[in-house]
C-alpha cells in the first residue's frame, strides 16, 4: 500500500497502511458528512466463495440520463467553477504505463486469475483511453467513446453482487525537527539494519517505545531516530498513514515513507475508545477522535500502545507519495485495492459518494471517476474494498476522514 498502513481513512486513529504514502478508508448509500469514520464502521466480511473470480464481465446496458450513467466524469473537464484535472489523469495513466513495462508487472500478469485480463490488453487499454481522455471535448463525448470501445469488468464486491466498501486516505503535512529539542521530542525511527534477524514474536509498540512514547532510546531503537515531532499524536498518525510530507524547523521540506513494520495486525484505536465508553461509536468521526486526544493527552499512553504494530520509515527528499506498484499516486486518480486479486496499474471506474467543499462545509456528491489502480493496504482485503487517494494536506485529510460507504468498482479493458 504506499505501504498503506498509511492511512486508511486516513485520518482515523486506526486505519491501515499504504505503500509509501501517508493510509486510510459506494450503488449508492450516500453517507452524511458526520457519518462515522470508516475505520469505526463494522469490518466488511466477504461472503463470496474464495474460489470465485474477483471480477465479472458485465453488460452495463443503456442509459437515458447521461450524467447518472457510468463514465460521466465531469471532473476531467472542470465543473462547478473548478478547473479540470485532465493533465493529472494523463500523468497518472503514464505512471501506470511505466509500471507495466517492468519485469514485476510481467511476472504478476502471467498468473492473473481472471480470464481475458492480460498485461498486453491492460497496456493497450491504457494507451487508447489516454488518447480518448486527451482529445475528448466533454464528459458526454468521453463517456460515449468508452462505452463503445471498452468492456466493463465489475468487482463482485463483498457480497457477490458488486457491493464495494469505499474509504479514502491522504498524505498529511507535519512539522518536525532533525534534532531533538525540549519541544520536539517524539521520534520516528529508521528500519533497524538487522530487522530481518529479529525473532518473532516481534517486540510490541509498548516494549519498543514505552507507555509514554519516549523510551525508544533505551532498547532496540536507540540511535535509529529519523525525525522528531512536537506532538506524540502526530508521530503516531504517521505510523497509521505510512507516509507524510514534513515541514522542518529550519524551513526546508522533506518526506518520509514506509520502510517496514513489526508483525502485528491492525488495531483501531477509535474502536478501543468506543469499547471503553470514552466516546459513543455512533457518530464517532476522525476529527472527534483527534479532539478527544488533544483535550485529554494523558489518554495517549493508555490507547496508543493497544496497536502493537510498530512502523519504521525512510526519508524521500522531494519524492511524491508513492503506491505499492512503485509509482506516484495522483490525488483523486489513484486507488488502493487488494493486489492479490486486482489488476495492478489497470484503468478502473469507481461510482461512489465523495465529500466536496461547499459553502464552508463538506457535502457528499455521487460521482463517477476514472482512476488507476496503483496502491494497496494492509486493511484493504478482498474484492469488496477500495481506498481512494484524496491528496496532500488538511483539506484532503478532512475529506478522507468522512469518506465511507458502499458503491461499485469496474475495470475497463478494450473489447476483444
Amino acid at each position: 500500500m504506499m505501504k498503506k498502513t498509511l492511512a486508511l481513512l486516513s485520518l482515523s486513529l486506526g486505519i491501515p497502511l499504504v505503500s509509501q504514502i501517508a493510509v486510510a478508508q459506494v450503488i449508492l448509500n450516500v453517507p452524511l458528512p458526520n457519518s462515522p469514520s470508516p475505520e469505526l464502521q463494522p469490518p466488511v466480511k466477504p461472503s463470496t466463495p474464495e474460489n470465485e473470480a474477483p471480477l465479472k464481465l458485465v453488460n452495463i446496458g443503456n442509459c437515458t440520463t447521461q450524467s447518472t450513467c457510468l463514465g460521466w466524469d465531469e471532473q476531467i473537464f472542470g465543473s462547478r467553477g473548478q478547473p479540470g484535472d485532465r493533465q493529472a489523469l494523463l500523468a497518472s495513466i503514464d505512471n501506470s504505463l511505466r509500471y507495466l513495462e517492468t519485469s514485476t508487472a510481467q511476472r504478476i500478469y502471467q498468473n492473473y486469475p481472471v480470464r481475458g485480463i492480460t498485461l498486453t490488453r491492460v497496456r493497450r487499454s491504457l494507451l487508447r483511453f489516454r488518447q480518448l481522455a486527451a482529445s475528448s471535448l466533454s464528459p458526454a463525448q468521453l463517456q460515449a467513446a468508452v462505452q463503445k470501445e471498452f468492456a466493463f469488468y465489475q468487482s463482485v464486491g463483498n457480497d457477490g453482487r458488486g457491493t464495494v466498501k469505499f474509504t479514502a486516505y491522504y498524505e498529511p503535512v507535519y512539522n518536525a525537527s532533525r534534532v531533538r529539542t525540549a519541544a520536539y521530542k517524539y521520534p520516528l525511527y529508521r528500519l533497524p539494519p538487522n530487522f530481518e534477524k529479529w525473532h518473532k514474536p516481534h517486540p510490541t509498540r509498548l516494549q519498543l517505545e514505552g507507555k509514554d512514547g519516549l523510551q525508544g532510546n533505551k532498547g532496540k531503537l536507540r540511535g535509529l531516530e529519523l525525525l522528531w515531532f512536537r506532538d506524540r499524536l502526530d508521530a503516531y498518525m504517521i505510523h497509521i498513514q505510512g507516509s507524510a510530507q514534513i515541514q522542518l524547523a529550519d524551513g526546508t521540506r522533506t518526506a518520509v515513507g514506509y520502510a517496514g513494520a513489526t508483525d502485528y495486525p491492525w488495531t483501531s484505536i477509535g474502536r478501543e475508545l468506543a469499547k471503553d465508553g470514552k466516546m459513543p461509536l455512533s457518530g464517532l468521526t476522525m476529527p472527534k477522535m483527534i479532539s478527544f486526544f488533544r483535550e485529554q493527552p494523558h489518554e495517549l499512553s493508555n490507547y496508543l500502545p493497544r496497536w502493537e504494530r510498530f512502523v519504521f520509515f525512510q526519508e524521500f527528499q522531494g519524492r511524491r507519495a508513492t503506491g505499492s506498484i512503485n509509482v506516484p499516486v495522483t490525488p483523486e486518480r489513484s486507488i488502493a485495492t487488494d493486489k492479490s486479486i486486482m489488476p495492478p496499474g489497470a484503468l478502473a471506474l469507481v461510482q461512489t459518494s465523495l465529500p466536496y467543499p461547499a459553502a464552508g462545509r463538506l457535502e457528499h456528491r455521487v460521482v463517477n471517476r476514472f482512476v488507476l489502480d496503483q496502491d494497496t493496504g494492509s486493511a484493504i482485503k478482498g474484492a469488496g474494498r477500495v481506498d481512494y487517494f484524496m491528496g496532500t494536506g488538511k483539506l484532503a485529510g478532512d475529506r478522507a476522514g468522512i469518506t465511507g460507504g458502499n458503491g461499485s468498482l469496474y475495470y475497463l479493458l478494450l473489447k476483444e
